[in-house]
């Protein structure tokens, strides 16, 4: 079904749970699993890339599916493009509060940010800090973007395997969070290193291992931040994140957790999308080699290339939403309070909008249609900002280095969020 069946009289509520469904883990073949038991959200499937097997099985037989019984409780799954696009721009209908993740957020530290707001107060929270990357900075930024790209790739070593997510990924998206926060430039990796624990798993050999080892870290982050804003609160000229928020009139009252939730959406936003289509791109590539040789032979393309490398990779795989009212999609019954989990990462997989979805095509003519920024109201703020860093990035890369060679295996991120990779070992031939 897709979104003209919206309002089917036929509409069908929530199925009851499979015996036994909340052990169930599923397996890595969608197809040893009844349909009515799938639970996509499970981190093993995005570690071992086998998601997308899932989200074709749903797109085919349950594009609204529903799990009664996940890690964090019950959601309906939405898999195909115009169903997603529907729910994304229905906001008066599907809610973005309390969370943006399927997990609900903990009493114990419950921290507010404007992407999980519905308007107005959404709408004039996020009017004070869109200016930072509004077409006016965009164009004083692109020279530091460039300056920055040239030094990062010319201090890379050649001739020996390193890390191209360390000393490329984050490094170029943490000095530009330095940037736009006006952040300690030597002090630039916390930030990277607070992205990463505000959006990892706590579980046992993880980056936190409990609830409260993640709770003292954001708080640590939090204090830090609380510093600079005393320091900028006054400041009426400052043209940085943190002056922006100490003097709008909507952000300027707000009580600390809110503060850290909006930072900790400006950082997440700034820096775990980009970083992982940085490294997400050189992955396909490799993947697809004749995409390679026809960049290398056509570097005209590379616009329209980082806009299919954000479609392939699609760098946060979803968004939830919270249902405001009853209502239907594809048949089913929404219930008011259900979760409402919008794969990404399955729209831009979607064989009714992009041909041979499961391809690299770097001239593909419609990857501006891809749904990794999102629709409406929520679409990210940052998204130009994003495609000017990977587009001055391969702009920079194929003059420089003719050839690079992966080494082995990239090693994903154990998240159902974040589509990411914290290695992916390659080498420069010098």
């Amino acid at each position: 079904m897709t979104t003209a069946d919206v309002g089917d009289t036929q509409a069908q509520g929530a199925p009851d749970a499979p015996p036994g469904f909340a052990e169930r883990v599923m397996p890595l073949d969608p197809y040893q699993v009844e349909l009515e038991a799938i639970d996509v959200a499970q981190p093993h499937l995005f570690q071992a890339r086998q998601q997308y097997a899932y989200f074709e099985r749903l797109r085919k037989e349950a594009p609204v599916h529903y799990s009664p019984s996940g890690e964090f409780g019950p959601y309906w799954s939405i898999t195909r493009y115009e169903d997603i696009q529907y729910v994304d721009t229905h906001h008066h209908v599907f809610s973005s509060e309390p969370a943006i993740v399927l997990q609900d957020p903990q009493e114990e530290l419950p921290m507010e940010m404007f992407i999980a707001m519905d308007p107005p107060k959404h709408d004039r929270q996020r009017k004070e800090v869109s200016p930072v990357v509004g077409p006016r900075n965009l164009a004083v930024l692109q020279h530091t973007i460039r300056e920055r790209v040239c030094n990062i790739l010319d201090s890379l070593p050649r001739n020996e395997t390193f890390n191209w997510v360390d000393l490329v990924s984050i490094e170029l998206t943490t000095q530009m969070l330095a940037t736009l926060f006006d952040f300690p430039f030597e002090d630039r990796r916390k930030l990277t290193w607070w992205s990463d624990v505000a959006t990892a798993r706590v579980e046992p050999g993880g980056l936190c291992e409990t609830d409260e080892e993640r709770r003292e870290i954001l708080r640590e982050c939090l204090t830090y931040f609380m510093g600079l804003w005393e320091q900028r609160k006054d400041n009426e000229d400052g043209n940085d994140l943190i002056s922006m928020l100490a003097r709008g009139e909507s952000t300027r009252d707000m009580p600390p957790m809110e503060f850290l939730g909006n930072l900790i959406l400006l950082i997440v936003g700034g820096n775990d999308t980009t970083r992982n289509s940085i490294s997400g791109g050189l992955v396909a590539l490799d993947e697809f080699p004749d995409e390679m040789a026809k960049l290398r032979a056509n570097p005209e393309l590379i616009p329209n290339m980082v806009s299919e490398i954000i479609r392939w990779q699609t760098p946060l795989a979803y968004m939830r939403r919270r249902a405001n009212q009853d209502t239907t999609l594809g048949g089913h019954t929404i219930r008011e309070g259900d979760k409402v989990a919008m794969w990404y990462a399955s729209g831009n997989r979607d064989p009714e909008i992009f041909a041979d979805a499961d391809r690299l095509l770097i001239d593909r003519d419609n990857a501006r249609r891809h749904m990794s920024f999102g629709f409406g109201v929520h679409r990210c703020m940052g998204n130009r900002l994003a495609e000017m860093q990977l587009r001055i990035l391969w702009e920079e890369i194929l003059p420089r280095f003719p050839k690079i060679e992966i080494m082995g295996d990239p090693v994903r991120v154990r998240s159902t969020f974040v589509q990411g990779y914290t290695e992916l070992p390659v080498r420069l031939p010098a």
